[in-house]
């Protein structure tokens, strides 16, 4: 044996000892198990003592060092204190009851636990050849999905990251389907309104379609989509020699929650051989609702959907899915050739996650949301959906009666709101009143802008949101306007 090869099993061994460190021997990871779980268990366990929003620590601090990290471990209690000073107790704390500024509210522990599972088996859940049962599990939620949005046999769906990214893949999938080419753009048109969600203009530029004709359609007194409106710009548009491409509506806004007329752009998409995509991912599973079915009739209609479970089903951040009426447009969309990839080709029982969406390396997203789903079943997630829409409707009752200007009846379960005092800047007074509530931090708010007039927003969807919850908000509106 040379000395070239002794030094190279000598090394071997050396960094096959260092290297064993990655995979903790089994009293060492029931010990940092144990203290992970404490910790969560504490978390969860003083959640009605901690704030919804923490105004401090966003100023740098000589604690900050313990982001970075180093050649020498550290100790796990030492980091979970870290994690609980600089991490769980700055800023907007979604787990919170009191979170009722924005749409997304904190993850169902059972998610967490389906996330564990995940990330210790570590499956690929991009190709049916490498885990069929993952894909399984995976396309198990997209049947389940679209069925709930009404698609018949023959749609297909990825999970995604979350709604921006399931709104650029049906762009892209649109784009592809009506065979919109560059030298085309100037010609195509898209239509949406105001309240679309900045994600969808966002995705339009990363899809290499900014230069198309992009018209705001007028929005009626709700924040819907004006129908009278929409029919007379297409018409000018095709009288001009463009070309209506895309339609895209909201079920469920971001800054109202406006559901749009569905059935009836659906007709007008229809009519003008038009793709018309439906972003739910904030209302789409209001559809577990009779509420919402009816607010959304007309879904079923669409080419293309979004829906956000880290939203409507309370998983955690990072959940969103994209379905498409007609597979093979995804599928085109989403074409690709890969040697390296020929034996994947051979197995076909399903169709794989990579061939329906812009990712091949992906996290296992199926897990988390099948085990809440499985474990739990829909009674408790459709009880939490009717209890927002309810909670929405008694603010908005409250609130007015505390004598607040008050937006129209909520579509779904975001209310917006203002207080106009008797003298002085509505305005500079709503701002001032936000702020107050926000710093307070046992709830915590958002603001809007609509019509020119600033807004207090209320977003009601986590599942730990109730009414004493609500009503903590309502005392202090009262309060700073007596």
């Amino acid at each position: 044996m040379d000395k070239e090869f002794e030094r190279i099993v000598h090394l071997l061994k050396e960094k096959e000892e260092i290297g064993q460190a990655l995979d903790i021997p089994v009293q060492l990871r029931k010990g940092l198990l144990r203290q992970v779980v404490g910790y969560a268990d504490h978390f969860l366990d003083t959640l009605d003592e901690r704030k919804a929003y923490e105004a401090s620590g966003y100023d740098s601090t000589d604690t900050d060092q313990g982001f970075e990290v180093s050649e020498i471990g550290s100790e796990m209690d030492a980091m979970l204190d870290f994690i609980g000073e600089r991490v769980d107790t700055t800023g907007l704390n979604p787990a919170s009851g009191g979170h009722l500024g924005y749409i997304p509210g904190g993850g169902i522990p059972a998610s967490a636990l389906g996330d564990y599972l995940a990330a210790i088996s570590n499956r690929y859940a991009g190709n049916f050849y490498a885990s069929p049962g993952a894909v399984r599990m995976e396309n198990a939620m997209i049947r389940w999905t679209g069925r709930l949005v009404g698609y018949k046999e023959g749609f297909g769906g990825n999970l995604t990251s979350g709604g921006s990214i399931a709104n650029l893949t049906a762009i892209l999938t649109a784009r592809t389907a009506k065979g919109v080419k560059g030298k085309d753009l100037t010609q195509n048109v898209v239509y949406l309104t105001q309240q679309a969600h900045h994600s969808l203009a966002k995705g339009l530029n990363m899809a290499c379609m900014g230069e198309c004709v992009v018209h705001r359609i007028a929005l009626d007194s709700g924040y819907r989509m004006d129908i009278a409106a929409l029919r007379k710009q297409i018409e000018a548009d095709v009288h001009d020699g463009l070309k209506p491409f895309l339609l895209i509506a909201n079920a469920g806004s971001t800054d109202t929650g406006a559901v749009d007329p569905l059935d009836a752009m659906a007709d007008v998409a229809q009519e003008n051989g038009m793709w018309f995509h439906v972003d739910a991912a904030y209302g789409g599973f209001f559809l577990l609702t009779e509420h919402g079915k009816q607010m959304m009739r007309g879904i079923e209609r669409s080419d293309s959907v979004v829906l956000d479970p880290h939203k409507g089903l309370f998983l955690p951040y990072g959940s969103g899915i994209v379905l498409v009426r007609d597979i093979n447009h995804l599928l085109r969309a989403n074409s690709y050739e890969a040697n390296y990839m020929q034996d994947a080709d051979q197995q076909t029982l399903e169709r794989s996650p990579a061939e329906l969406s812009p990712e091949l390396s992906k996290h296992f997203r199926g897990m988390r949301m099948w085990l809440p789903l499985k474990l739990h079943g829909l009674a408790p997630f459709r009880a939490n959906l009717e209890e927002k829409l309810l909670l929405a409707r008694y603010f908005r009752h409250e609130v007015h009666g505390l004598g607040f200007e008050v937006g129209p009846e909520p579509d779904l379960s975001v209310v917006v709101y203002r207080y106009v005092p008797p003298t002085g800047d509505a305005d500079a007074f709503n701002k001032e009143l936000a702020h107050t509530i926000q710093q307070d931090g046992r709830v915590f708010i958002s603001t809007t802008v609509l019509g020119g007039a600033f807004m207090l927003r209320l977003a009601v969807l986590s599942f730990r949101t109730h009414r004493k919850d609500v009503d903590v908000l309502l005392e202090q509106l009262g309060k700073l306007t007596r």
